[in-house]
């Protein structure tokens, strides 16, 4: 049995009807499995450096996901940068507006020129219907953004690629686990990748991966995550240090080993939600997407009606000690940096999302007495609206 803590504050979960629901809460497995998972560190010594918890972390790992190649790193963040890095990208990339900062941020600091488009209105991923419009003579890749555990149309996103000669990076941040036609997410485009941390239905505490099919990759993105070593006295290139830790290695062995329960609790929360919040007028859920087996991650719902009726509500759960996340808001093409380089106003699916989602809680221990309390007072708000 997992544990879990609460990372929107100290106060430990309860499950009275006065007690604060928080949005997500990190699964931890037993504390005895974790210490003696790490008791070989203490005869080793080996804390880091492609230790041998990392090593089996990996292995584990790439069976797990269905994948060929992988690289293990501190977080997601360097490792999308290290696969621009390593792909060599210029100019500009074709990515979304819906997503987490991490996305933009890392091609503006690779130098990249990120150029936006749309998303689609059922799944809130980027639309491959669109993206044909916004390649020009300097765009170099593709970076769509598997969105709440619901993936891209990769076929259609290959077929454009391959048609213009790009390279497609994922975000996976939001599909551990994820397969599409029995396919592991992380096989799709020239690199996925993924995101370990502590809120993600898979953690390493903090951590992340980048997994892909071509083995000559390997080297180069191990080089980036080590300051460019190639071996006691060479250095390759210039690179930085993105290495993951036997510590955080430890506790990925250890969830993993629990996943397959996690995924099992997680799906037993979101059929109670879609049982319960069916029929409330105002508000959309997410439908499964066909011939995909999804993670649970997240549960966002849109209201459909006026643009503050959102913010009310979340206030309105707030107050009844119901925590909620906008999740993606604002549009990152709306952070205040910024602001003047790009309108929301070019993507207006994306916007109408943006101002308009909400995640409930959504975590393995979410005891159902507070998925009951939950779906009972928004469905109270949205009748008594």
């Amino acid at each position: 049995m997992l544990h879990i803590v609460d990372i929107q504050s100290s106060t430990p979960p309860l499950t009275s009807r006065n007690s604060v629901i928080p949005v997500i809460q990190s699964a931890l497995p037993p504390f005895e499995e974790y210490v003696e998972e790490i008791r070989s560190l203490w005869d080793s010594k080996w804390l880091t450096n492609n230790g041998t918890k990392h090593q089996q972390l990996e292995l584990a790992l790439k069976e797990y996901l269905q994948v060929e190649q992988m690289v293990l790193f501190t977080n997601g963040h360097m490792a999308l940068e290290a696969a621009i890095e390593a792909l060599e990208l210029t100019g500009e990339v074709i990515t979304t507006p819906f997503t987490f900062a991490s996305t933009t941020h890392a091609l503006i600091r690779k130098g990249l020129t990120p150029v936006y488009g749309d998303i689609r209105p059922d799944n809130y991923t980027l639309d491959a219907s669109k993206l044909e419009r916004l390649i020009t003579s300097k765009t170099s890749a593709i970076l769509p953004v598997h969105v709440y555990g619901n993936v891209c149309d990769v076929e259609a996103i290959e077929t454009i690629a391959k048609k213009h000669n790009l390279k497609v990076i994922y975000d996976a941040a939001h599909a551990f686990g994820v397969t599409v036609g029995g396919r592991g997410i992380g096989t799709f485009g020239d690199v996925s990748m993924f995101s370990f941390h502590a809120t993600k239905v898979f953690h390493t505490i903090e951590g992340g991966a980048l997994t892909f099919n071509n083995p000559a990759l390997k080297e180069r993105l191990e080089r980036l995550k080590n300051f460019g070593i190639t071996g006691p006295e060479s250095v390759k290139e210039p690179g930085g240090n993105a290495k993951m830790n036997e510590f955080q290695a430890a506790m990925g062995l250890c969830n993993l080993r629990h996943f397959d329960e996690v995924m099992a609790k997680r799906k037993q929360i979101r059929e109670h939600y879609d049982t319960s919040l069916k029929g409330i007028p105002g508000i959309r859920v997410l439908e499964y997407q066909a011939g995909v087996y999804p993670n649970h991650s997240y549960y966002p719902i849109v209201f459909t009606e006026e643009i503050n009726r959102r913010d009310e509500v979340a206030e309105e759960l707030a107050e009844n000690g119901i925590l909620t996340r906008k999740y993606f808001y604002p549009l990152v093409t709306d952070y205040d940096w910024m602001k003047n380089q790009f309108t929301s106003r070019e993507t207006p699916v994306a916007q109408h999302v943006a101002n308009r989602v909400l995640t409930l809680p959504l975590y393995p221990d979410l005891a159902m007495t507070d998925i009951v309390r939950i779906c009972n007072t928004l469905r109270e708000r949205m009748m008594t609206s």
